[in-house]
């Protein structure tokens, strides 16, 4: 089956102030390069060739500026505008004539980790008709979506639980089969008012379609002014691996 990559760089970026009153969050430095290019590196990487940039209305040009048709890095990009912020699942469901008969590697922009996708692959190639996420063991897991593991199996997925049941934080790296987006038409917004990939996450555990890979390397978002600080420290002592 075919495989396509898909990188979520929407969002304000407001909790990193004034760093991004003229810019997208993701076109902000991380060590030597543009924090965009890490995800697309990822993916590319892995062997990836088409690849899909969801962003908001705002700053979309200065990705086109910044990376062209994606010849420079190997690939070929297409664009999707997110024209309001809907959720995670929300911006996904924009790319669902794109990787209409495909599996879908989904990546956060911000996501800054130093593993490469290649083990996340290979385990996940094993079944292809299942969904599966990366998981990162964290000392503060209530910040994110938390997954409960009986040895290798998800028990469950919680979004920022006040009570977190491990500390197995739901890293922004996802695989998907082509049936998301059938998936994501059937969610109901959540108290945010967005379409959650924690419950596009549930559903596949919900039916037995869902595993999951531990990082073994460093992992930080890098949406806030401590994390992104984190993320260049991070970056500049320990290159990641494509």
């Amino acid at each position: 089956m075919q495989i396509r990559g898909i990188i979520l760089a929407g969002g304000k970026g407001t909790r990193l102030g004034e760093l991004t009153k003229v810019t997208n969050k993701h076109l902000l430095p991380v060590g030597p390069l543009p924090m965009v290019y890490y995800p697309l590196k990822k993916l590319t990487g892995i062997g990836i060739k088409e690849i899909l940039l969801v962003s908001g209305t705002e700053h979309m040009g200065d990705f086109v500026e910044l990376l062209g048709s994606g010849k420079d890095h190997g690939c070929n990009l297409t664009y999707r505008v997110q024209d309001e912020a809907g959720g995670i699942a929300q911006a996904l469901s924009l790319a669902a004539h794109f990787a209409r008969d495909a599996r879908s590697v989904v990546i956060l922009g911000d996501n800054i980790f130093q593993d490469t996708l290649k083990p996340l692959l290979n385990e996940s190639n094993q079944h292809e008709d299942h969904a599966w996420v990366a998981l990162k063991r964290v000392p503060d897991p209530g910040r994110y979506g938390v997954a409960e593991l009986d040895g290798n199996k998800v028990l469950s997925i919680e979004e920022k639980p006040a009570n977190p049941r491990s500390d197995c934080a739901v890293a922004g790296i996802y695989i998907y089969p082509p049936d998301v987006y059938e998936v994501i038409k059937t969610l109901k917004p959540s108290r945010r008012g967005e379409l959650e990939i924690t419950d596009v996450n549930n559903y596949y555990l919900k039916h037995g379609r869902l595993g999951s890979s531990l990082l073994q390397g460093y992992w930080t978002d890098a949406g806030t002014p401590d994390s992104l600080l984190h993320a260049n420290q991070l970056v500049r002592e320990h290159e990641p691996v494509w």
